[in-house]
């Protein structure tokens, strides 16, 4: 008998793991070959995030990706068949103007693949979380420090340390549970918030940055394994210095072209002697590029 492939994980899964079974993982993926990575190595979820905008597309903050390609990257990371979650990250402005322009955004991202959606912000999104609820898309939510609003913000910094703050974000996180997330990623906010919050809501909290208290972890799949290495947030552990490896080995290509020593004549193609002394290469001179 052949191997029985295992099952897609979907988001009543997720959900039914608050406080069952070891802690959830989360990783980060943007195209296929990194959603294999991330889903070969037992992850619960792939995150399609819009930190895509910096860690691949170059921009300085989340806010410049948008909608038609969140969906690119998300079929992308399907075309993988992951058995991994695959959860597209809604961009700034997606859910913000209208209920109808929200669903479209959500729908876009499921039909690139995604079997979920998350958005940032608590109570003043609840409308977006249930319009997507009411279109049978599920809903991940996002509290603490939420890069999309990293103007308002005042910039990328520690949420929830003041007790007025803090008690905002457990607020919102009940909110969310209770419009019907199936699950709250808790980022860069004090470990004793995250606990509280994760003690007052009956689904997953998934942390980053947020402490050993919650249900679950993420982490950008650049930064773990060292292929951003421009900034190091306090919260990161690197497993590898695949950018370090990488620029070595590039040098490595580069020193051997200009030596000569690539190709060599295994990697080089040949005809048979005769063939190639019966061939009159000068009548081919005025063709080569």
């Amino acid at each position: 008998m052949g191997s029985v492939t295992p099952a897609r994980v979907t988001a009543p899964d997720v959900r039914s793991r608050k406080g069952d079974g070891p802690p959830l993982v989360m990783v980060t993926a943007y195209d296929a070959p990194t959603a294999r990575i991330v889903d070969e190595a037992g992850a619960d979820l792939i995150l399609v995030g819009d930190s895509v905008a910096m860690v691949v597309l170059g921009h300085d903050d989340t806010l410049q990706v948008t909608t038609e390609e969140m969906a690119h990257h998300v079929a992308a990371v399907a075309r993988a068949r992951p058995r991994a979650l695959v959860v597209g990250d809604l961009p700034w402005l997606s859910y913000h103007v209208s209920r109808e322009e929200t669903v479209r955004n959500a729908a876009a991202l499921v039909r690139a693949g995604a079997g979920a959606v998350k958005l940032e912000g608590g109570r003043k999104r609840l409308d977006a979380v249930r319009a997507i609820l009411d279109a049978e898309i599920p809903v991940m939510g996002h509290l603490g420090l939420t890069p999309q609003s990293v103007h308002a913000l005042g910039g990328f910094r520690v949420q929830g340390k003041e007790l007025e703050a803090a008690r905002t974000i457990v607020d919102d996180a009940v909110a969310l549970a209770e419009a019907g997330c199936f699950a709250v990623v808790l980022e860069c906010v004090p470990d004793a918030v995250a606990r509280i919050v994760t003690d007052s809501v009956p689904v997953p909290t998934i942390g980053i940055g947020a402490g050993r208290h919650c249900d679950g972890q993420v982490l950008v799949l650049h930064d773990l394994l060292g292929l951003e290495d421009r900034t190091t947030p306090k919260f990161v552990r690197r497993y590898a210095t695949l950018k370090a490896d990488a620029t070595a080995a590039v040098a490595r290509f580069a020193d051997d072209v200009r030596t000569g020593r690539f190709p060599s004549s295994g990697e080089t193609y040949h005809m048979a002697d005769e063939v190639a002394e019966a061939l009159d290469l000068t009548d081919l001179s005025d063709t080569r590029a």
